[in-house]
C-alpha cells in the first residue's frame, strides 16, 4: 500500500467545548495519511490515477473551517468519513487534529488526537 501524506495543513476554527473556543476560534493543524494503490499513476503519470492532494486540502478547510463540533475526535471523524465518500481510490486514512492553543494553563506545543480508519470500518 503506497501513502499520500498532507503534514502541518494550518486553518482556522471553532471547535472546543468551551464558549469562547467557539466565538474566537483558534488555529488548529491536520496531518493525513492517505493510504491508496497508487501503481497506475505511477506508470501513466496521469492525474486521475491517483489521490488529487488539493482536493483533499480543499475538502479539509471546508469541513475545519466551515462547521463548529465539540470535539476534535469528532472533527477527524467527519474528516475521514469525507475523504472515503469522495476520493474511492483511499483505503485507509490517519487522521492526525493538533490544537496548539488550547485553553490549557501550561507549557505546551499542542494537543492532538489521531485515528486511523480503513474504508471498511
Amino acid at each position: 500500500m503506497d501513502i499520500i501524506k498532507l503534514k502541518n495543513l494550518r486553518f482556522y476554527g471553532y471547535h472546543g467545548v468551551l464558549e469562547e473556543e467557539k466565538k474566537i476560534g483558534q488555529k488548529f493543524i491536520v496531518d493525513l495519511k492517505l493510504y491508496a494503490d497508487l501503481k497506475e499513476a505511477c506508470l501513466n503519470d496521469n492525474v486521475t490515477d491517483t489521490v488529487h492532494y488539493g482536493l483533499v486540502y480543499e475538502l479539509v478547510k471546508e469541513i475545519v473551517e466551515n462547521n463548529k463540533f465539540d470535539l476534535i475526535e469528532k472533527l477527524a471523524q467527519v474528516i475521514a468519513t469525507s475523504i472515503f465518500d469522495e476520493f474511492k481510490k483511499v483505503k485507509k486514512i490517519e487522521v492526525e487534529i493538533k490544537k496548539p492553543e488550547a485553553p490549557v494553563n501550561g507549557i505546551y506545543d499542542y494537543f492532538s488526537v489521531l485515528i486511523e480508519r480503513s474504508r471498511n470500518e
